[in-house]
């Protein structure tokens, strides 16, 4: 045997061993898998799915109010007082202003 067809053989030994040992893990993590979701039913998986999405919403309102996208809207009430503040001032001086 030659020196390249010894670097060929240990080369594949060493291959297929890594490959089985990859294989391996990759059933022990399906196994994990299968085993913690036994007893799951799909009622439960709609559940999670919709509490994960209030979460969701939950999150992307808080994250808009703290970027200032999403601030608190000013009342109605105040608006109304506000406008009626106004509105009597303008008759008071008896002239119309624009904006």
């Amino acid at each position: 045997m030659s020196n390249l067809d010894q670097v060929l053989l240990y080369s594949c030994l060493f291959l297929s061993i890594l490959s089985f040992i990859i294989a391996c893990n990759a059933g022990v993590r399906v196994a994990k898998v299968m085993k913690s979701t036994k007893g799951l039913e799909w009622d439960d998986i709609a559940n999670l799915t919709g509490d994960i999405a209030a979460v969701k919403r939950t999150i992307q309102t808080l994250n808009n109010r703290l970027n200032g996208m999403h601030s608190p809207k000013i009342q109605e009430a105040e608006l109304m007082a506000h406008l009626l503040n106004n509105q009597q001032k303008q008759q008071v001086n008896g002239k119309l202003q624009g904006g």
